[in-house]
This record gives C-alpha cells, sequence and structure tokens, in this order.
C-alpha cells in the first residue's frame, strides 16, 4: 500500500519554480531518503507533504489529502523540521508531551494514557535521566533524540524528517539514523527524509529519490540510484561508488589542477 502520494507537485517561489511536476511515491512502512545537491527542492518538497508551503498538484497522506484535511494530517503524520524550534524554559519532558496535542480535544487535559506514552518515549529515546533539563540546553545529538522522542509520543504512521543528522558529528550521525531505523522497523512507520549523506541514505534506506533542481531524476533502490555515472551528472565532481563489506560508499575524488 502507498503511504505518501504525490502527484505532479510543482511549487513556486516569487515566479521561480523550485519543483516542476514531481511524482513519488513512498510504500506503507518503509524508509525513502530524498537526495540531491543544496537547494534541490528536497526541503520544499518536505513542506508541501506537511502543508508548510503552497503547491499545485495532489498530495495524498494515507487517506489524508493535504493539506485539506488537517486533524487527519495531525493525527497520522509527524514532522521534524531542519532546525526545530527548542523553547527556551520548557522542560524535555514537556516538549515530548506536545506530541500528544493532536490527539487531545479542544481545552482537554493531558490524561494518564497520554502520560505514559510520553515516558515510554523518553525511555525508548534514552531521555528518561533529562526530563526535567531545560530542552534548549541539549547537545545536538540530545536534541535529535527529544525531536524522535516528541514524534513517538505523537503515535503517528508516517513520520517526515529534514536532514535530521544537519551539523551532527559522525557517531553522532550514525546513532541518530540507527534510532530511526530502529522505529521505523519496531513500529511500522513510514520514513520519508532528506539525506545529504549518500552513503548514509545507502546503508538506512530501503528506497532513495534523486532530485535536482525541481525534478526527479531517479528513484528506486539505492543500488540503481547512487550510480557513479548518474551521479556525476548531478553533483558534476568526479564520483566512485564502491563496495565495503555489502554495503555502498559514495565517494568524491579530486579533481586534477587544483592547487596544491
Amino acid at each position: 500500500m502507498t503511504a505518501i502520494a504525490v502527484e505532479s507537485v510543482s511549487v513556486s517561489y516569487n515566479g521561480t519554480n523550485v519543483l516542476t511536476d514531481v511524482s513519488i511515491d513512498v510504500a506503507e512502512g518503509t524508509w525513502m531518503g530524498l537526495v540531491g545537491p543544496n537547494g534541490a527542492g528536497k526541503s520544499t518538497l518536505l513542506k508541501a507533504i506537511v502543508g508548510a508551503v503552497d503547491y499545485d498538484g495532489s498530495i495524498r497522506v494515507g487517506d489524508a489529502n493535504a493539506p485539506d484535511d488537517r486533524k487527519a494530517m495531525a493525527l497520522r503524520l509527524a514532522y521534524v523540521p531542519q532546525r526545530p524550534v527548542f523553547p527556551v524554559g520548557m522542560s524535555v519532558f514537556d516538549f515530548v508531551l506536545l506530541g500528544r496535542t493532536p490527539h487531545l480535544g479542544p481545552l482537554a487535559a493531558e490524561g494518564s494514557q497520554d502520560i505514559a506514552i510520553v515516558w515510554d518515549s523518553l525511555a525508548t529515546l534514552g531521555l528518561t535521566e533529562f526530563v526535567n533539563r531545560d530542552v534548549a540546553s541539549l547537545s545536538g545529538g540530545e536534541t535529535q533524540r527529544a525531536s524522535l522522542a516528541r514524534v513517538l509520543a505523537q503515535e503517528p504512521r508516517v513520520v517526515v524528517l529534514d536532514e535530521a543528522t544537519a551539523s551532527l558529528d559522525v557517531a553522532a550521525q550514525h546513532e541518530v539514523l540507527e534510532l530511526i531505523a530502529r522505529i521505523q522497523e519496531e513500529r511500522g512507520v513510514t520514513v520519508l527524509s532528506a539525506i545529504h549523506d549518500l552513503t548514509a541514505a545507502a546503508q538506512f534506506c530501503d528506497e532513495l529519490t534523486l532530485i535536482d533542481e525541481g525534478d526527479v531524476v531517479a528513484t528506486g533502490v539505492p543500488e540503481g540510484v547512487l550510480t557513479e555515472s548518474t551521479l556525476g551528472d548531478v553533483f558534476e565532481p568526479t564520483i566512485r561508488v564502491i563496495e565495503v563489506e555489502g554495503s555502498l560508499v559514495v565517494v568524491s575524488l579530486r579533481t586534477e589542477g587544483n592547487p596544491q
């Protein structure tokens, strides 16, 4: 079954096309990564899916038509932007508790079940010792875990992530990606994420969609998308794709003639 259906979606900013007639299908329970150069349109596509920008075309998340059915979308989909806002003075516990908001009626208070779900989410992400900490005081890796805990508390069927490992060191990047993979596998959620690191995308994603200048260049399994010819056309430098212990590794070689 299809979890996210994007059909002929176009987005323009001030008369400039950012996405042009983009169509993708994300299968239920899979992890699709959006890859491509900076400014290719990856973040814009994610914002269109979550209803943060206007677009032409059609987007459906399960049975919900974005952005018309906002209640159904809020219950079904969780979004972590590239630069999440962490309110100063809010505890980690209260930040994660925000994930329960779509499940509450107007003016309704959180019940015992909501609190239990928050504690479970905190435990899953290893954050129980941070519950009283100011969420804005956490390190980069800790804030990403807090964001994922809020996602878990929301109990979505679809998770949309925009560069979830941006600004993290290599170890923290791997930790966050492993946590996302664990959530996807154990909870059966669908993940759609923009990923800058092509090697990480090959290791963690079931399928990839390569976007360049607002157009879909290729889509499919990592081995079919991350080819030297395709990546060389999009990224321009000399790209090499090698296999290390069964996983693809993408490297960019220095071109001849550069100063020493």
